[in-house]
């Protein structure tokens, strides 16, 4: 056997012990005490390895009671209600408020509202505090659970929705301690400094969830900034 063929298998094995890492890291499934990555905390704005980190709060309600703490987000657990015909929801909270702002949703997913409290406290307050003098006081919900599945792309018609399992988050706008309101529908194409704030916003939940989709990205979306942190990753 040549040495190129004695190499080749050894270089395969190597490629699908990496690739079987990274899924492990990526659906959650590697136990906080073997992760060489810290444990993600709501007290500062995390560093480098957000995702992982993120993702080691999905199958862990331990864990997940530990950082989801007050003063960055007021959650109460609920109980399972376990996936039948790819709808329902497992290790999942109700969220009163998160990074300063009222929010209510009544189903999120632990690393999802973990998520959604980082982007609110460390992006979200600080972008509308230089640009407008004022913090959110509250989030527009356009929906967190709903049994359904993807609408506005003929591609995906046939599968379900991040919001079947109460792992996506769509914000219509954002209302402001001045008594302003913000709103997609409304804002996000004007030449002003609320579609500017707006976009940004966008921009900066990619760090946090693995898709944000936009008014740009189809006609489904006009309205609300869709979060979610299902397998897929795109932000547009």
């Amino acid at each position: 056997m040549s040495k190129r063929r004695r190499v080749f298998p050894r270089v395969l094995l190597l490629l699908l012990v990496a690739f079987a890492l990274a899924a492990a890291f990526w659906f959650g499934r590697v136990p906080p005490a073997w992760s060489p990555f810290a444990t993600i905390t709501l007290s500062e704005r995390p560093g480098i390895f957000v995702d992982p980190r993120l993702a080691m709060l999905r199958r862990n309600p331990a864990l997940c009671d530990a950082v989801l703490k007050p003063p960055h987000i007021s959650a109460a657990r609920i109980a399972d209600n376990p996936l039948r015909e790819g709808c329902g929801w497992v290790n999942s909270v109700s969220v009163r408020s998160a990074g300063g702002a009222e929010v209510g949703a009544d189903k999120l997913t632990c690393e999802m509202a973990a998520a959604l409290a980082l982007w609110i406290e460390y992006e979200v307050q600080p972008l509308a505090q230089k640009m407008f003098g004022a913090r959110v006081a509250s989030l527009q919900d356009y929906g967190t659970y709903s049994c359904r599945n993807i609408v506005g792309n003929v591609f995906w018609k046939d599968f379900r929705s991040q919001h079947a399992t109460a792992n996506a988050y769509d914000v219509g706008g954002f209302t402001l301690s001045d008594g302003r309101t913000i709103s997609v529908a409304r804002n996000w194409r004007k030449p002003e400094a609320e579609s500017r704030f707006l976009r940004e916003a966008h921009r900066r939940a990619c760090r946090y969830f693995r898709v944000a989709l936009g008014p740009d990205f189809n006609p489904a979306h006009r309205d609300h900034l869709h979060l979610d942190r299902g397998p897929l990753w795109t932000c547009r």
